[in-house]
């Protein structure tokens, strides 16, 4: 490539003679002095980078620093050696769960099926209801009456999922303090939808209902504190918009179709494409103290997996190789979302 003077330098007619660009001039200084110019704005504002290091800290120790024990997939078990010190074991443990013959690649696949199934129903019956409840929310009128209704539906978030899943558990199991059989039990048992034999053996003992159990309770937990982000992007858009679908004549099911479904658009798949990335980390916590040894057929998720084998078993490596891939494949999920949602609608994560 050529260059000429007049990339760098300005005819100046008065004196005849080329001089430098006054921009140019102001954006070396910028460039040389960028550091300085840096250091000045963080000491301006010390109190707020000063509030950013407890956060860094708790992802310098809690996300980056167990990134080394990863090595643990490609590396011999061994409970008295260090990862560095442990032997190179190569794709091994991979290959033991992806193509073994073993019943540990048949737990690895089952496990691997409900993560993927319990994720995928909640997804499909667990992400339209906050953005429904969002709705209803904007069409109550009453300041006082959305702020009660709110608060319902935040707190059981608030709950901790030891306390939630004890209330789950004492509505559908025999044995609960209110009557002989749990509450929900006894009415599934009135409308005639089980049986009284199914009820008394307990549902949370029944593989058939974990996953309806699981999804609905998930619904009642989240949905009304997942909502305040929709609700939040709801309340900004503009009066006019509405008063001149008012004047189109549209009722309020149409405002919802064509004016506030369209203005949260952008909201909505981003907070999908967030929901996909995490398609496959459910909640293990909450399947960890609702599963039995009777479900796991349709309960037992790769988490669960890898802290039965890994935590409390020997099979460390086997267990850090099963949540490896379960990771990388929620990284190629959200990457591959992202890409679809920025290709159909100019609307992306990054």
């Amino acid at each position: 490539m050529q260059l000429n003077v007049t990339d760098y330098l300005i005819f100046d007619e008065e004196s005849g003679t080329y001089v430098e660009n006054p921009e140019q001039v102001v954006r070396d200084d910028v460039e040389k002095h960028h550091w300085l110019n840096v250091f000045r704005a963080v000491l301006k504002d010390w109190r707020l980078y000063l509030m950013l290091v407890p956060m860094l800290l708790v992802f310098l120790l809690w996300r980056y620093l167990p990134m080394y024990e990863l090595l643990g997939c490609f590396k011999v078990s061994d409970d008295v050696k260090s990862v560095a010190e442990q032997s190179y074991s190569g794709f091994s443990y991979f290959r033991q769960l992806l193509v073994g013959t073993g019943s540990l690649t048949t737990e690895f696949w089952r496990a691997f099926r409900n993560t993927f199934l319990l994720s995928f129903y909640g997804l499909c019956f667990g992400f339209p209801m906050p953005i429904i409840i969002a709705l209803f929310f904007n069409e109550i009128r009453s300041n006082i009456a959305r702020s009660v209704y709110q608060v319902v539906t935040y707190l059981p978030k608030f709950m901790s999922t030891v306390v939630m899943t004890s209330l789950v558990m004492m509505l559908v199991k025999q044995g609960s303090l209110t009557s002989e059989m749990g509450v929900l039990s006894q009415f599934l048992v009135n409308l005639g939808l089980i049986t009284e034999e199914t009820a008394r053996a307990g549902l949370m003992n029944n593989p058939t209902f974990f996953r309806a159990i699981y999804q609905i309770s998930g619904i009642w937990e989240s949905a009304g504190y997942d909502s305040i982000v929709f609700f939040a992007a709801i309340i900004a858009i503009s009066p006019t918009s509405y008063e001149a679908a008012q004047i189109d004549g549209a009722g309020k099911l149409a405002q919802m179709k064509y004016v506030v479904l369209p203005s949260i658009l952008s909201t909505i798949v981003i907070m999908l494409i967030t929901r996909i990335g995490s398609l496959l980390n459910v909640g293990y916590e909450k399947v960890l103290l609702l599963y039995n040894p009777n479900t796991y057929v349709t309960a037992d998720v790769v988490s669960t997996f890898a802290n039965r084998y890994g935590i409390t078993g020997t099979m460390k490596g086997i267990a850090s190789a099963a949540e490896m891939m379960n990771n990388v494949i929620g990284m190629l999920l959200v990457i591959g979302a992202n890409t679809i949602a920025r290709k159909a609608s100019d609307v992306s994560l990054y």
